[in-house]
């Protein structure tokens, strides 16, 4: 049985490298799913892995599109163990048993991260605060693309990913940030933060990978080195 908080990727999906998306921001954005991935797997807490399956025979989240996108990016494929849920949805609770079975493993705090920010991610995101989930925004483990409006108006990426974001902030779930300085930096250490201290972790750690630390209850001092960064939880 799964417990603990639990980290929720959503679509890290080979189809977001397909051009037809357009210009996106956060080219970081699997890297950092990828270290904190790697922290939340160190410390034994669980996760679950959503993916999309688009109905549309053109859309590259199809499974039988040509090139592959329906599957997993390599930063994010699921191990064994790890549940795998699919959806053709923009929620992850939609169509699936998803919130039947973390209310089953007394799961009551998500960490969510993933593609896209504005659609699939904002759209559980909300869902899940409705239920009642305690819900976490990885916001540097997200991207999304440049959007068109009704008028025609483009809008950027990192515009929509922000307003995104804002609109999650405080209604939905939390969205901690880290300040531009900690984020240009390949190592940090933290001190002493209390399992759940997770805005303070996230402004004062060099990689969210810190926060998932913090949120997965790490109570004895260890050091996690993912790539180029090293974390020290405790």
């Amino acid at each position: 049985m799964m417990s603990g908080p639990c980290l929720l990727l959503i679509d890290v999906q080979r189809a977001f490298d397909n051009p037809r998306w357009g210009p996106r921001n956060n080219t970081e954005a699997e890297r950092q799913i990828a270290r904190l991935l790697a922290v939340w797997r160190r410390v034994g807490r669980p996760v679950i892995h959503v993916r999309h399956h688009s109905t549309e025979l053109e859309s590259p989240l199809n499974p039988a599109h040509p090139g592959g996108g329906a599957e997993f990016k390599p930063e994010a494929e699921p191990r064994a163990g790890e549940p795998v849920y699919t959806k053709r949805a923009n929620s992850a609770f939609i169509g699936a048993t998803l919130d039947r079975d973390l209310r089953q493993s007394g799961i009551e705090t998500l960490v969510v991260a993933g593609f896209t920010t504005d659609h699939c991610v904002s759209t559980t995101v909300r869902m899940a605060g409705n239920l009642g989930y305690r819900v976490w925004v990885a916001a540097d483990d997200c991207a999304t693309f440049d959007r068109r409006d009704h008028a025609g108006r483009t809008f950027r990426a990192q515009d929509i990913h922000e307003a995104a974001l804002a609109s999650l902030h405080g209604e939905f779930a939390m969205v901690p940030t880290r300040p531009r300085s900690s984020r240009a930096s390949s190592s940090e250490h933290a001190g002493h933060l209390d399992p759940l201290g997770a805005a303070q972790a996230w402004r004062s750690a060099a990689m969210g990978s810190l926060c998932a630390a913090r949120l997965a209850g790490v109570r004895q001092a260890s050091v996690v080195t993912a790539s180029s960064s090293a974390v020290t939880a405790a």
